[in-house]
């Protein structure tokens, strides 16, 4: 409450706080009205994105390791590889063309 009465003070006497001042002032009571996450709902939050962090990483450590065999197939000239970089471009132009029509 005194604080505000100072601020208020202060503004009737035809001063304005600087720009710092007022942007913490500001910052401050907008804090004061976020409704902030119970323990337990940043916990399991915290958990979920942990989850997915850790099977995005799995997901594309093995897209990584698809691709790295995929080209160093390619390059050594083995057959498999050459059908399966085939397949996975056929694959990924389906996808694009599927993902990019009109409905």
């Amino acid at each position: 409450m005194a604080k505000s009465k100072a601020r208020a003070a202060a503004t009737s006497n035809g001063k304005e706080p600087n720009a710092v001042v007022r942007y913490f002032q500001e910052t401050r009571a907008e804090l004061r009205k976020v409704t902030w996450p119970t323990r337990e709902e940043a916990r399991n939050l915290t958990m979920i994105i942990v989850a997915v962090t850790i099977a995005m990483a799995v997901f594309l450590g093995l897209f990584d390791y698809l691709f790295q065999e995929t080209v160093g197939g390619i390059v050594l000239g083995q057959v498999v590889w050459m059908v399966i970089a085939v397949v996975l471009l056929l694959a990924g132009a389906a996808a694009f063309f599927y993902n990019s029509r009109e409905e």
